[in-house]
């Protein structure tokens, strides 16, 4: 499909990505670790958001600076800084979720040398207006924290024009999501994590017109794919940054039909109100999406909405991937299996670290569950 060619472009080149745009441009490039970054606030104030995905070779400056038991995530992100890759990014921002992150811009700041940078520190409890209050409030000093450093203002209008974009981009993707729900054999995995891994890097604009093209060309093939016969499968997690994952569930018969990542629903779920006051409508969406491990909800949230999206795509499966070392994902990963286990649903526990290994144990351990389920 040739609407999907510009996302494999620009997942398999995303640091030429930025750099072409902020050429083009003479525009602002700003780093972000997490879906708790308001990206409406950043694309509103003229700068391209971008997410920091990691390193994908060997890890070398980062072991001065953090353990080698460390989340591999982490390590490959802070790889990137010191060895320059990342040069083109302007500033980094820092949502606070795990220790680990929190940590990471502390040493981030004092090591990376970039011109700005914005700790972003959010509650951590998700379920009380004072909380909601609270959130709106970081919200609004990042607003004044980041016209400051990018020496711009973000009007209301600004905003405004930015939660559209932002509403439209993630209808796109929800909508591109259920079709492959339905019709697993539609799109293959990796074209859409293409998507999915493109869609936080790409000018936003940009974005939206090729989301646009693709779930046109989706909708014109619907009537002539067929019924898929492979075992319907669940992904859950934080990060998925190796395609070769769904390609090697695809070869062994399965297919992840919906997911529950940080790149995955979790970055597009929850639509951005109209409202009188901007910001606000933004911080109020982190009340309403999923949230991660690193948030809190209640006891029993995060095991009912894994149970309830196996149940309403009609899953047969659920596959944990996890970065090793990922200590919020760690914790959660037993109650979260127990949930499973109550309604007789299977699931694998996978940990990878920022390059997937060569001896073929992850491909041997996703074919035998899938061949089981």
């Amino acid at each position: 499909m040739n609407a999907l060619n510009i996302f494999h472009e620009t997942a398999n080149n995303l640091y030429a990505c930025a750099e072409k745009w902020k050429k083009a441009t003479g525009k602002k490039v700003v780093g972000y670790f997490c879906t708790y970054a308001p990206e409406e606030l950043i694309y509103a104030a003229g700068a391209l958001p971008y997410r920091i995905f990691g390193s994908k070779g060997n890890i070398t400056l980062s072991d001065s600076h953090l353990q080698s038991y460390c989340c591999s995530f982490a390590r490959a992100c802070l790889e990137e800084a010191l060895s320059g890759k990342i040069g083109f990014l302007d500033g980094t921002v820092f949502p606070h979720t795990c220790d680990t992150i929190q940590r990471l811009s502390d040493i981030w700041r004092l090591n990376a040398g970039f011109s700005f940078h914005i700790d972003v520190v959010l509650p951590v409890k998700l379920n009380t207006e004072s909380a909601k209050a609270y959130n709106t409030d970081v919200f609004k000093k990042f607003k004044k924290d980041l016209e400051a450093a990018l020496e711009t203002e973000i009007t209301d209008e600004k905003l405004r024009q930015s939660i559209r974009l932002y509403n439209s981009i993630r209808k796109a993707l929800a909508e591109i999501y259920t079709m492959r729900s339905e019709l697993p054999e539609i799109i293959t995995g990796k074209d859409m994590h293409a998507i999915i891994q493109a869609s936080m890097v790409m000018d936003r604009n940009h974005l939206f017109e090729n989301l646009t093209t693709v779930l046109e060309t989706l909708k014109g093939n619907k009537g002539s794919t067929k019924k898929s016969r492979k075992k319907r499968l669940v992904l859950a997690g934080g990060i998925c940054s190796q395609p070769d994952i769904h390609t090697i569930i695809e070869d062994s018969g399965g297919a992840v039909v919906w997911d529950d990542l940080c790149t995955g629903t979790r970055y597009f779920s929850g639509k951005i109100d109209d409202t009188p006051d901007p910001v606000k409508a933004i911080a109020d969406r982190y009340f309403e999406r999923a949230v991660c491990p690193a948030k809190h909800v209640s006891n029993t949230y995060r095991g009912e909405n894994i149970v309830r999206i196996a149940k309403e795509r009609n899953a047969g499966g659920v596959i944990f991937l996890f970065y090793k070392f990922c200590d919020p994902h760690g914790f959660d990963y037993p109650y979260m299996k127990s949930y499973l286990d109550k309604e007789k649903i299977p699931s694998l526990l996978v940990e990878v670290e920022n390059q997937l290994p060569a001896d073929g144990t992850i491909r041997t351990r996703l074919e035998t569950f899938v061949e089981m389920i």
